[in-house]
């Protein structure tokens, strides 16, 4: 069954089609308030995929720095939790800085 059309997916490939698909209607639709609607819906899944790429971005610095973190640690187990905060932490505070 299909969702409604303001309910996406976290998937980027999804979010991607959906800009894509509202782009073509609104080529083809004359009505400027539905036109109106529809790139205002698109303007919200852009936004939607940068926020979902940017998140994702930062989940894979915060993976490689606690992975480097418990290499330099020796690999201990059970720990990976530790390391995870601690690299959250310092690309958290990596990123504010940069602001």
């Amino acid at each position: 069954m299909e969702r409604p059309i303001d309910q996406t997916d976290d998937d980027p490939r999804e979010l991607q089609r959906r800009i894509e698909q509202a782009s073509r209607i609104a080529s083809r639709v004359s009505d400027q308030t539905t036109v109106g609607r529809l790139t205002a819906w698109i303007d919200e899944l852009k936004r939607t995929l940068r926020q979902h790429m940017e998140a994702r971005r930062a989940k894979d610095a915060i993976r490689t720095r606690a992975r480097e973190l418990w290499e330099q640690n020796g690999r201990p187990e059970g720990r990976d939790l530790e390391f995870w905060l601690q690299a959250e932490t310092e690309i958290t505070n990596r990123r504010l800085s940069e602001m």
